[in-house]
């Protein structure tokens, strides 16, 4: 009788286990647990928690161009990217870290813009691009936006890397607590406003918000667009800072089904209030202004719903 019930909770177990393989797997790839990306995908993923016979798991990585790799390559379904980023990716630039074009990356839809937000400490001395030379800058993990969003602004700045005294590739939070221990001077992160990690820096620390200029926007070209980054975003900022900003979108991939890819814009974006809770960036995500044209197109099942909700002809 013993060896009959062993047997037969063996097999319960061997059911479940085929049962969960034979779920749909719904990976959604975010970023650095510290940036924007994160607790938005943390939502997301428990609002796909409805999609029938699924199985949704979180992922950090470190960013946009690692997150747009990983959907080529089929090892994610969802993920969050910049602008620029996915611009790259869809021409394949090398020196954007692709190697050819990701022809299978389909765009869920728009999200919010990113800022790119250049911090530096108030003792360092920096109060303009020009005066990062010859000091330590952290410019994102490696094969992430923040990471490419540097090489435009500096390019367009007029300065290459080797102008820099030190370039290092830390996260959000390891920047942030480089520059508590004096460690290094400033650090770029591209995200939306009142990102984590600046907060915290600003609570406790003074800090200055270099400017990038309108020109220098101008020369950086699509898809930057001017931006201002109002005063009061971080404690101690008494005036509105001019900068460069892209918009993030969230990207599939052509090999996700038309019905899954339906699913997961709908439930996107009619569950907006949920994450304007996980995140204040939350709030600016429109419905209305999702389906715009970006650097790679639509996603039919995305058409879908824009279509349904009288957003595309």
């Amino acid at each position: 009788m013993q060896m009959r019930w062993i047997a037969t909770i063996a097999a319960a177990f061997m059911l479940a286990a085929g049962s969960a393989e034979a779920r749909q797997p719904i990976i959604v790839l975010t970023g650095g647990a510290s940036g924007v990306y994160y607790p938005l995908g943390v939502t997301i993923a428990k609002i796909y928690a409805d999609i029938p016979d699924s199985r949704v798991e979180v992922q950090t990585t470190d960013g946009s161009v690692e997150n747009l790799m990983r959907l080529q390559q089929g090892t994610g379904q969802i993920a969050f990217a910049l602008g620029d980023a996915l611009q790259d990716a869809w021409k394949g630039r090398a020196d954007a870290g692709f190697g050819g074009k990701l022809d299978k990356l389909r765009t869920i839809g728009a999200l919010y813009p990113s800022f790119i937000q250049i911090v530096a400490t108030r003792t360092s001395g920096i109060r303009t691009l020009s005066d990062l030379k010859g000091r330590s800058l952290s410019v994102g993990s490696k094969r992430s936006g923040t990471e490419l969003n540097t090489r435009a602004i500096l390019k367009a700045a007029g300065l290459k890397e080797s102008d820099l005294g030190r370039i290092e590739n830390k996260s959000f939070a390891e920047s942030t607590q480089s520059m508590v221990k004096k460690q290094l001077d400033a650090t770029l992160q591209s995200a939306g406003l009142g990102v984590t990690s600046l907060k915290e820096l600003s609570d406790n620390n003074e800090i200055v918000l270099v400017p990038v200029p309108r020109p220098v926007v101008v020369r950086m070209g699509a898809p930057f667009r001017p931006g201002v980054i109002p005063a009061s975003t971080y404690r101690g900022q008494d005036k509105a800072v001019p900068t460069a900003m892209v918009m993030n979108y969230l990207v599939t991939s052509a090999a996700v089904s038309d019905e899954l890819a339906y699913q997961m814009t709908k439930l996107v974006f009619d569950s907006l209030p949920e994450l304007a809770v996980a995140h204040m960036v939350g709030s600016e995500i429109q419905r209305e202004t999702a389906a715009r044209a970006g650097p790679v197109p639509l996603h039919p099942g995305a058409i879908r719903y824009y279509r349904e909700k009288g957003l595309l002809k």
